[in-house]
């Protein structure tokens, strides 16, 4: 697997931040998350989720997988319907690739909403996607050796539901969570954290913003994102192989963690836990 992108819907830098140092620093800069799975025996490759980076995200999984030049991809894999998450899709369309008939993995509401508002429904229309069923906790497979399981989470449901992905392999598994309202949502709808954690060997979940305070004269308490600074004090007592699996996604543009040497950086390393890096892989089978 290939991280593609670790930055929140917009980007980093974010549209209209003129004056960020960022866009004339390339190191700086961090795409929209997404995914990339890969099939090492036949090349082929799948994204979750198709981000407005979706040309150059395209094109890093490409390069990795070594298989041919069509189909773009494989088949996508959607956690939901908000800016980032899907409108990259537009590139599959009759403006840009023209694709033919490329397996778009959607929850009931979001196919629905495919379908029924442009320009979405002309992707379908058109047959430039070919949408496919997903249902909570029912695996596809994509190989003999790879499995994708969507599960639901609790966040912004004003298109669709919204789900992460568990990446089953031969001998490890992945779990893929960009965006969540709070931990203590997700209790409450009957699965923790904690308990997840110790079913899969490595764990890309939601770390929007590292800690209230972040963005200048606004009390974000109430934003739909667990802080990182929640995350590591939740899971302080765990072993640290447990805390290990942690690898922080879904970045927004004001967190202070996208620097390394940052001492919001420091803070997650010294608590066992990572930010992920794009281009990192990481394997399905064991090492």
């Amino acid at each position: 697997m290939l991280v593609l992108g670790i930055a929140q819907d917009g980007g980093v830098p974010q549209a209209g931040s003129f004056g960020d140092a960022r866009w004339d620093d390339e190191t700086r800069t961090r795409k929209v998350v997404s995914l990339g799975i890969i099939d090492p025996h036949s090349g082929k490759r799948w994204m979750i989720d198709a981000t407005p980076d979706f040309r150059a995200q395209s094109l890093e999984l490409f390069r990795a997988s070594g298989g041919a030049p069509t189909p773009v991809v494989d088949g996508i894999f959607l956690t939901h319907a908000h800016m980032g998450h899907y409108t990259g899709l537009m590139f599959l369309g009759h403006e840009s690739i023209g694709a033919k008939g490329v397996p778009v993995y959607a929850m009931p509401r979001m196919s629905e909403f495919l379908q029924s508002n442009g320009p979405w429904s002309q992707l379908v229309k058109y047959r430039n996607i070919e949408l496919r069923p997903l249902a909570p906790d029912v695996p596809v497979q994509l190989t003999d050796d790879v499995a994708v399981t969507p599960i639901l989470v609790p966040h912004r449901q004003e298109f669709s539901e919204v789900v992460g992905f568990r990446i089953d392999g031969p001998t490890r598994k992945v779990l893929w969570l960009p965006d969540i309202d709070s931990w203590e949502a997700w209790d409450a709808q009957g699965t923790r954290l904690e308990n997840v954690l110790s079913t899969v060997d490595v764990a890309y979940v939601d770390g929007t913003f590292f800690a209230n305070g972040e963005l200048p004269g606004r009390d974000m308490t109430g934003f739909p994102h667990p802080f990182i600074t929640h995350t590591i004090q939740r899971l302080a007592a765990l072993p640290p192989a447990t805390r290990d699996k942690i690898r922080f996604i879904h970045l927004n543009h004001s967190n202070p963690a996208l620097e390394a040497d940052s001492d919001a950086r420091r803070a997650i390393e010294y608590a066992g836990m990572h930010v992920a890096d794009e281009g990192e892989l990481q394997s399905l089978s064991a090492r």
